[in-house]
């Protein structure tokens, strides 16, 4: 029996539908870190902020005490990495990006959003898959605590349905657009959608 199999197997001995598991992926219980370059150190949070901005609106850029006021959720979602983990009944509270939304008005040619993190890097997003997905939030906080600074502190972008590295950490700005513009790890061999049920992992897969 092969890794993988046996993986399925521990799934259904937990009560756990394998259905859960999109293919080729296997369960973790731990949280494996996973990014390029250095993990940004925050002593304090007075400098931080949020840019909001292209084709909105309303441009803004919030400091991390604005970002919080407008109010926290919490979702329970499973999280799956292109290098072949995943993680059930992960915990998160955030400000849902339907509140982002609310607050810049993009315009109704927006088509994605670009997440731009620390160190200059990006990523691409579907606008309509931040908007069709119930969990896709700002995230501060995982597990009841605030995110450990490998896992993206102060805020990290999530959204769940893609893989992994499309929930870009160390979040600085958003920035909706009418084009795409593919990120780090697009022009770098990943796919540029990124669907675990596809096995969209790399440029032709």
């Amino acid at each position: 029996m092969s890794f993988f199999d046996r993986n399925r197997k521990e799934l259904e001995r937990r009560g756990i539908s394998p259905d859960r598991l999109p293919p080729g992926q296997y369960m973790t219980d731990r949280f494996p870190v996973l990014h390029a370059g250095e993990v940004p150190i925050y002593p304090d949070l007075s400098a931080w902020s949020l840019r909001i901005d292209g084709l909105v609106d309303r441009p803004t850029e919030l400091s991390y005490d604005e970002l919080i006021e407008l109010g926290l959720e919490e979702r329970t979602t499973d999280i799956h990495c292109v290098t072949k983990w995943s993680k059930f009944d992960t915990v998160w509270r955030g400000i849902p990006i339907g509140k982002i939304i609310e607050l810049a008005r993009p315009q109704s040619s927006v088509t994605h959003i670009i997440a731009h993190a620390e160190h200059g890097f990006t990523t691409n997003i579907p606008y309509q898959d931040a908007l069709d997905d119930p969990i896709c939030m700002l995230a501060v906080e995982f597990d009841g605590e605030p995110l450990d600074p490998e896992h993206g502190y102060p805020v990290r972008f999530l959204l769940p349905h893609l893989y992994f590295w499309k929930s870009a950490k160390w979040l600085r700005g958003l920035e909706f657009r009418d084009s795409d513009a593919p990120g780090f790890w697009e022009r770098n061999g990943y796919h540029n959608y990124g669907d675990p049920w596809q096995e969209q992992r790399y440029w032709g897969s």
